[in-house]
């Protein structure tokens, strides 16, 4: 059993039992969203390179991406581009083995091209992108440390997740997938841009929706409004079935027909007309922003998978309360966990794992206890499948 794990029982209200609950996703289209993105996949390119050449993931963060929104003309039947977005990948990384350079730079703007045209298809990746790479080196004090044989954490910092989500937490997230997903195939005149916030109060849910608007799809006012109504209610249908919960949808409210007012936009992204993005001010790793619970503020997106602390342990801390959660049913209402590094120190031996667990009435906590327990510990010691997941693709980080 790894030291210093810690279970207690808390009492406090669920957040489902609150009155009040307010959670916000922001889609795979809004800039800090796609900064987030940019970073990920280039840090994911950069891992495999190293793994085809050394057989090991170097040491490397990318998780400093900026985007300066360009500026663009819309209008309804097709606009124009005036100003390509621009985008500076940055960074740290290792430029060379044994007087060998590498391609870092080349590897890491084919990741980031691959990966705008991948996702947003109405934007034109040769012409509406300025796209600049300035990854350097790396600090050779926490390369040093990350080049032990004992994998140490490069910094001091902490993790934070918890399970299970609530319904308007479950809503707020699948409703930005399915408007960036499914409903795409019913309503080509949505952007990617997609930002969802959920109020609830009570067991009443207002989800307000703010989607960019593909113009070359929309003919005339009237098919904007049109297409704006059909979407609340695809929105609608899809959002009640995760929630019995009494659900109002509102889309675009900045909207303003009487004066000419929509959000009319050339490629589906705000980006383009000003909205400039950062790394770590969107989601966290769970996809959502949640003011009513325990959050960490550090940016997960492009950080080594390896010993970046910020990265892995807030990872490891949502996987880790889910599979509490999971494992006890009903009889854990919320399972909070934080996890605390000290740099130096092995990653699998933090200096503090806290688990907090909210119960339901006539649970036994000690089983709940010595089951959490080792499901940390289990974590903690092959904390190597996290960053195996990681550079698969098969995790998320926003």
């Amino acid at each position: 059993m790894v030291k210093n794990i810690f279970v207690e029982q808390v009492d406090h209200i669920p957040v489902n039992k609150q009155r009040v609950e307010l959670v916000e996703r922001k889609g795979i289209g809004h800039p800090d969203s796609i900064a987030d993105g940019l970073s990920e996949s280039v840090s994911r390119a950069l891992s495999q390179m190293y793994i085809e050449r050394y057989g090991r993931i170097l040491h490397h963060n990318t998780d400093e991406t900026q985007i300066v929104g360009g500026q663009s003309s819309p209008k309804f039947g097709g606009g124009v581009m005036l100003e390509p977005i621009y985008i500076l990948l940055v960074g740290r990384a290792t430029t060379e083995v044994n007087g060998e350079r590498l391609p870092f730079r080349s590897t890491a703007i084919r990741a980031a091209s691959d990966y705008l045209r991948v996702h947003f298809p109405n934007l034109d990746v040769g012409t509406d992108v300025s796209l600049d790479c300035k990854i350097g080196k790396g600090s050779v004090d926490l390369s040093a440390v990350y080049e032990t044989r004992k994998l140490l954490a490069n910094d001091t910092s902490f993790g934070v997740g918890y399970a299970p989500l609530s319904e308007t937490e479950k809503v707020t997230l699948e409703t930005e997938k399915y408007v960036n997903g499914e409903m795409k195939r019913k309503l080509k005149e949505t952007g990617e841009d997609v930002k969802v916030m959920a109020s609830r109060v009570g067991d009443k849910l207002s989800l307000t929706v703010a989607c960019a608007m593909v113009d070359r799809y929309i003919e005339d006012p009237d098919h904007y409004q049109s297409a704006i109504a059909e979407m609340r209610s695809l929105i609608t249908d899809y959002a009640v079935k995760f929630t019995d919960l009494d659900v109002d949808v509102f889309v675009n409210t900045a909207d303003n027909y009487k004066d000419g007012i929509y959000y009319l936009t050339v490629t589906g992204l705000s980006m383009e007309n000003g909205d400039d993005g950062s790394v770590g001010r969107g989601n966290r790793v769970n996809g959502l922003i949640t003011p009513f619970r325990p959050m960490s503020m550090e940016a997960a997106a492009g950080k080594n998978p390896v010993t970046h602390v910020g990265k892995l342990y807030n990872i490891l801390a949502k996987t880790i309360a889910e599979e509490i959660a999971a494992e006890a049913g009903g009889d854990i209402l919320e399972a909070r966990v934080r996890i605390l590094s000290q740099i130096g120190r092995p990653i699998n031996d933090p200096q503090t794992a806290s688990v907090q667990l909210i119960t339901a009435k006539n649970a036994k906590f000690s089983k709940l206890k010595t089951d959490s327990e080792r499901i940390v510990d289990y974590w903690l010691e092959n904390i190597g499948l996290i960053t195996g997941k990681i550079v698969n693709g098969e995790i998320t980080v926003f």
